[in-house]
């Protein structure tokens, strides 16, 4: 490049003199704008733009890979043990916080909406959160690497709140109900389903699920209804986070989830019809 000296300036800043020249677009670039390239140096606006090339990397269902893997599991086991110091602080089961958010058929009917989710996070006992936290904190952050942050709140919430309606249906309505286990059902399924898509060993989950499907059904004081319906739940997101077809996967996924919403939503309101006057 043969330039009059007084030329010799960098293109992003005029005032400097410049002697490099970008290895991708030829222009002049000051030493403030020489990018380590793999041969020379490139200028700012070249590297980004090469960026935008470069496919970013994502989950297995298609989400950003974040940074922080676990951070949203770790910040629901926080909100888990705040909600039963809440709990413990109002006077337990005799508080407000316990009395307005455990789920009941018939109160839950007469306009109290909110406890279908509220309930996943109140604990009838220390033992009762530390099992649920000790399975979210083993399988929450497996689960939210394989989903991407967004997703994995989308399912854990689903999760918690098909456990919910399945108690709601099928449940005595008299009952009250409390605990994160759906969410955490809907956990296992998830893990289930993203372990066979990577053709992995699933013996010793298989192995863990039949112990908690025992404890669920002769245990006393166990929702067996929450645990089976976050469980399918898990199983039936899983399925479609994990074999949605790659060219149209939050489309299908989107629409796999708002059908499962739908489902829930109606058979809550036929539920609600059947125990209102």
């Amino acid at each position: 490049m043969n330039l009059p000296a007084e030329d010799y300036r960098c293109y992003n800043h005029p005032d400097r003199e410049a002697y490099i020249s970008c290895q991708r677009c030829e222009r002049l670039i000051c030493p403030d704008c020489m990018r380590d390239a793999s041969v020379g140096f490139q200028c700012p606006s070249c590297i980004a733009e090469g960026a935008k090339t470069v496919r970013q990397p994502t989950t297995l269902a298609g989400g950003a890979v974040s940074g922080r893997e676990g951070r949203v599991s770790m910040i629901l086991i926080g909100i888990n043990v705040a909600a039963y110091v809440a709990q413990l602080a109002t006077g337990d089961r005799a508080g407000d916080v316990y009395q307005q958010g455990a789920l009941q058929a018939y109160v839950t009917a007469d306009g109290d909406y909110w406890r279908l989710l509220t309930s996943a996070f109140l604990h009838g006992s220390m033992l009762h959160l530390l099992f649920n936290m000790y399975a979210l904190y083993l399988f929450g952050p497996f689960v939210e690497r394989a989903l991407g942050t967004a997703r994995f709140v989308v399912a854990y919430l689903t999760s918690a709140l098909a456990g919910s309606i399945v108690v709601y249906l099928l449940a005595d309505p008299a009952t009250v109900t409390i605990g994160a286990s759906g969410a955490v059902f809907g956990l296992f399924g998830l893990a289930l389903i993203f372990l066979l898509k990577a053709k992995q060993d699933v013996r010793t989950l298989l192995v863990l699920l039949a112990i908690n499907a025992f404890i669920s059904v002769a245990g006393p004081n166990i929702s067996w209804e929450g645990h089976l319906g976050g469980f399918v739940a898990g199983v039936a997101l899983g399925a479609v986070f994990a074999y949605a077809p790659r060219d149209r996967r939050t489309l299908v996924q989107s629409l796999a989830i708002g059908a499962l919403w739908i489902v829930m939503i109606a058979a809550f309101v036929l539920r609600t019809m059947q125990l209102t006057p």
